[in-house]
């Protein structure tokens, strides 16, 4: 049987792993530490974004990389436990749970839209849109305007 959203969102899988860059991704990272978070500290730093403000998937890897003293987090793992947070979220409201994880709220690098969040890509303009973020169009992306202004600083 497959896994629920909420159950892959709660699997910590033997994670958070901080390990030594070696190999071909110190070319990429440097030289340091990366750790591999659990999905659901993930999803607790996106639940800290309150309504109005906003978080790159950049600004969660930096703080989980602070929490553990990491050079760095994992971009690739960061990425997949934002989605699974997104759908979990999604999975619970369908439930009727009322305090979900607002993960419209987290962007992609450049301010960009997540279209792989559930409902795509007019789903979370329109979420940021009734929240007072102005959502343009450049190329096939959309982009919260001046996104810099609503990003939260974590601790």
């Amino acid at each position: 049987m497959r896994k629920s959203w909420v159950e892959k969102l709660r699997d910590s899988k033997g994670l958070p792993v901080v390990k030594e860059i070696t190999g071909r991704m110190v070319e990429r990272w440097g030289r340091g530490t990366v750790v591999i978070p659990v999905p659901i500290e993930v999803d607790e730093v996106m639940r800290r974004v309150p309504e109005g403000k906003l978080i790159t998937i950049d600004g969660i890897r930096q703080v989980l990389a602070e929490r553990h003293k990491a050079t760095i987090c994992c971009p690739l793992t960061t990425g997949i436990f934002v989605l699974i947070a997104a759908n979990a979220a999604e999975e619970e409201k369908l439930r009727g749970v009322g305090d979900t994880t607002p993960y419209w709220r987290t962007l992609k690098s450049k301010g960009i839209i997540n279209e792989k969040y559930p409902g795509g890509m007019e789903v979370q303009r329109r979420l940021l849109e009734g929240e007072g973020h102005q959502v343009i169009r450049k190329g096939g992306r959309y982009m919260v305007a001046d996104y810099e202004r609503s990003l939260i600083k974590m601790a």
